[in-house]
């Protein structure tokens, strides 16, 4: 019987071990920004606040912009307007820094 309440209170301490542990690795593993819908569109430039790309771990790859009122937008990869203005954004933000 000692045997049996032991097995049950060290399964019940490894489970309770298990259960706090795993938010953490979730947080971990989760991707970053995602885009699911793309915008076919295009912004004027100087509407456009910011551009990133989408987390390499996300099904899609794509950009990210925002506008300066904060909105972010998709855009696929394959979006020409989308690849011009992330060159651009990433060419002055590299001569702005020493």
């Amino acid at each position: 019987m000692k045997t049996i309440c032991l097995t049950l209170g060290l399964l019940l301490l490894l489970a309770a071990c298990c259960v706090s542990a795993m938010p953490q690795a979730l947080r971990n593993t989760a991707p970053g920004r995602c885009c699911f819908k793309f915008y076919n569109g295009n912004l004027p430039l100087n509407r456009v606040s910011h551009i990133t790309m989408t987390d390499p771990s996300c099904q899609n790859k794509a950009f990210i912009v925002q506008s300066i009122r904060g909105k972010q937008i998709c855009f696929s990869q394959t979006s020409q307007w989308a690849q011009d203005v992330y060159k651009i954004h990433n060419v002055e933000g590299s001569a702005q820094q020493p």
